[in-house]
Parts: C-alpha cells; structure tokens; sequence
C-alpha cells in the first residue's frame, strides 16, 4: 500500500519530457548553447554555413563570422564562470591595465576559442591590443564564447564542426584585411604561422614575435630555424615548465577521463588500454586510467621516457604486440601515422580509438574514408566504422584532439597557460632591438616562476624564503630564478 501511495506521489512531480520541454520553452537558445563542449546530438540549429550568414552585434559591427551571434549572452556566462577560476590572469590584467604594456600590437591568434581563451584574449584587449582571431581545430569552439567576442568587438572567426576549406578560410579573413596589419603572431598547432608564412611573406617578415604553445607548432618553428627561413623571433612556451607540467600533465589526466565517458559511457575496471606515448600527456592520461582500474599499456620511442613508465608500473610494449585485445587505443605523442590501417584492421570488435595529442595526424583517419568501410555518425564527435565482417571500431572526434573536441578541461590549468602566454606575448613585444635575433627561444625561467607564484594564492600556500646564509650557500638571489634555464 505504501508503494502504491508513493508511485502516485511521484507522478505529480514533472515528467523528464515535461521539464525538457518547459526548459525549451523558457530559452530556446539556452539549451543549445551548452552542446558546444560534448552533446548526443549535433547542436546546428540550421544547416545554413555561418559564412553565408549576415550578421551583426549590438554596435552594428559585422566584422566576425561565428555560428550564431544572439548566443552572445549565454557566452558572456560562461566567460565569467571561466573569470572566477583563472585569478592569476585576471590579477595581471589588472596589475597592468594602467601602463598598457601592448598598446599598438595588433595580435593575431589560433587557438582553441572557449570560455578560457575568451578571458586570455579579452585580458590582451585590456592591455592595449588588437586582436582578431579564429579556431585551431574544427571542432573545439564553443559557439557562445565566440558570440560574446564578437559581441565584445574582437573579429572572431570560428564555429564549432568547419569544414577543412572553413577552417583555412576563417584563418586568412583574420591576417588578410585592408588596413590592419598584424604584427604578433599567437599559434597553437603553427598552421597560423604556416599561413602568414606561405601566404603573406611581406606581412610575416613585419612580425615582431611569435608564441607558440603546441608541440607540432613548437616543431615547425625549429624546422623554420634550422633551414634559415625563421626571420622573426619566436618564443616556444610549450617547452616552458609552467606550460608541460601542467596544463601537458594535469589537465590532460582529468580531461581524457571526461572526453570518453560524455562520449562513450565506458567503464574503464578492468579494460585494457594502450597509451602512445609517454611524455607529459601520456604520464597524466596513463594516471587517471590507472586510477579507475584500467590495465594500462605504454608504446614510447624514447628510453628515458620508456624507462619512467616502467617505473611508474606500466608494461611498455609495441603497438602490434597488443593491438588485438585491447578495448581503447589513445595516441599521445605528436607524430604521424602513429595508428595506422594495419593496426586498425587487427583492432577488436568495439575498440575505441582517440587522440590527445594536437595534431590530427596520428591516426591515419584517411585510409578509413574507403568503399568497403561503412561510417556511421552515432553522436556528436563519435563515429563507428563498420568493416565488411560486421566489426566496429569506434572513432572519436574524426581523430582529432579528444578532450577539447569532446568535452571540456579545467579552467585552472588553462589559466596558468593563458598567463605564461600573456606574458611571452608582452615580453617580445616590448624587447629592445637586439634581445631576441631570428631564432626560438624558451620562456625566461624567471618568468615562468612569476606565473607559478601568481597562482599560488588560490591554495592559500606560503612559500619559505631563503636567508642570505643559504642564498649564498646555494649560489642563488633570494628572488629566484631558483632552476636553472635547462631545468625540466
């Protein structure tokens, strides 16, 4: 009787339809703008290409090209979400809103657009610079975040799910206008650079500085150095500790975690996954999966990082030593042609294969696109690829960076790298002529402790202070830099 009067209880209450419905009704918008970061469903309200859309802000400004321009309000909360949790940056912006230390830059940038980025190029703003900006990987932008910049007044161009032709087409609309020269460069992957490079030689040899913060891009730039067509200085802060030890290794360990389960609900106990790659993205993807009772395997071209995870409790093998009877294939190194078709054919029924590492070339995507496979979009960023024999292997964001495609990462960690890049960008721009000669160079260790130290506070830690005595002893100044520039 009692369960009787408690199941007509609970229908009184609204069905899960019911208040998906009620919702809808309120903000038709508000429950779109929240698919930017993973959904079941794609979040296209229409199939109309945003380039062949007019739009314009409030001040009547049509100079940007995003998804859906009425977002804007939706972003500008989730910006200010991303605002109370990076208060380091915010702390610089405002140490330095007064002396405008990028007053004249005119800042042209690729990188991921969400909440975090939107707070990093809107602290650029307020230090003075002109920005314009589009997206470093087609499928990262959050649609809101890029209405509310574009609202703002910052030429944004990107949407979440370009095409290839989109892609390059957002990136020229940003260094290719009339009457606006760019004369900073910030890249996360160097397909900005490569661009400029190719595409605008007389506008890249103006540039005063380049920062870089990807592995892949950090690449090019010493391949450009090395064959003696590097004429700007460029400043590689993924190499710095700040950049690798943390956004590299920690948001990377909480994030892989998030973009599996949105995207395929796994239980990671007990099923065996293969990590390529060993360095400061592998180590942390390699510690959330272990946490949660995964057999963790490791492929590592390097000894030294083999030997780490050795250490660290994983079985370092070969790819096709394993590749039939693991359940999940993540790439981490950077490289291509890491997952090839041959392996993809050895693959078991259900696999799951992504990548976390920038470039979308560790997988080898295009021997998939072939008669005999069928591909089947079964949610948003998850696609399975069917073989003749009926075998699946289920393939994550097209192969492309899995957390930022996927879901999202955490704000704090993005904060440290917003930071460092800030500050790379107003060291090269105000260098005096002669500091910095046509090469790449690492983050001042100086400055990569400055970031550290503005972070700090968030824990309440009190750092200890040396006395004269052990300063002396050690060979240091009292106010650091503590490790040398080599220091990793």
């Amino acid at each position: 009787i009692q369960f009787a009067d408690d199941m007509q209880e609970f229908t009184k209450f609204p069905t899960k339809t019911g208040r998906r419905s009620l919702s809808r009704s309120i903000s038709q918008s508000s429950t779109d703008s929240y698919s930017s970061a993973a959904s079941y469903t794609d979040s296209s309200d229409d199939e109309v290409s945003p380039r062949e859309k007019q739009q314009t802000n409030s001040k009547g400004s049509s100079n940007f090209c995003v998804k859906n321009i009425k977002q804007a309000e939706f972003g500008r909360r989730e910006i200010e979400i991303a605002e109370q949790d990076m208060s380091a940056l915010i702390s610089l912006r405002k140490r330095a809103q007064g002396e405008k230390p990028l007053a004249g830059a005119k800042i042209v940038g690729c990188t991921h657009i969400t909440a975090q980025t939107a707070v990093l190029i809107e602290t650029l703003c307020a230090l003075g610079a002109q920005c314009r900006w589009s997206a470093c990987n087609i499928y990262s932008t959050q649609n809101e975040v890029a209405a509310a910049l574009a609202e703002a007044g910052v030429a944004v161009f990107a949407w979440k799910g370009e095409s290839e032709d989109d892609f390059w087409w957002c990136i020229d609309r940003c260094v290719n206008v009339d009457g606006w020269q760019a004369n900073m460069i910030l890249d996360d992957g160097g397909d900005l650079t490569h661009w400029v490079y190719k595409k605008y030689p007389n506008v890249f040899k103006k540039i005063r500085g380049i920062v870089e913060e990807s592995v892949t891009g950090v690449h090019r730039l010493y391949q450009l150095s090395k064959a003696g067509k590097l004429c700007v200085p460029a400043m590689n802060v993924n190499d710095s500790v700040t950049k690798q030890k943390f956004d590299n290794l920690y948001c990377c360990r909480e994030s892989i975690l998030d973009g599996l389960k949105r995207t395929t609900d796994v239980m990671f106990g007990g099923k065996q996954v293969v990590v390529c790659g060993y360095g400061e993205v592998g180590k942390g993807c390699c510690a959330a999966l272990k946490a949660l009772g995964a057999i963790v395997y490791v492929t590592e071209i390097d000894p030294i990082c083999a030997l780490q995870a050795c250490m660290d409790g994983f079985r370092v093998v070969k790819l096709s030593e394993v590749i039939r009877q693991v359940d999940v294939v993540i790439t981490c190194t950077g490289n291509k042609n890491v997952v090839t078709r041959e392996h993809l054919d050895r693959m078991k029924n259900s696999c799951i294969v992504c990548n976390m590492g920038h470039s979308n070339t560790e997988i080898d995507v295009t021997s998939l696109r072939t008669p005999e496979l069928t591909w089947e979009r079964v949610r948003s960023q998850v696609d399975h690829v069917i073989w003749p024999d009926g075998k699946r292997v289920v393939l994550l964001a097209e192969g492309r960076l899995l957390n930022l495609s996927c879901s999202t990462v955490p704000t704090f960690v993005l904060s440290i790298t917003a930071t460092t890049q800030a500050l790379a960008l107003i060291e090269l721009y105000n260098a005096p002529e002669g500091r910095y000669k046509q090469d790449v160079y690492l983050l001042p260790k100086k400055m990569d402790e400055y970031v550290a130290s503005l972070h700090l506070p968030s824990f309440d830690a009190h750092l200890t202070e040396l006395t004269d005595d052990q300063a002396k002893y050690l060979g240091l100044n009292k106010n650091g830099p503590f490790k040398p520039n080599y220091y990793r």
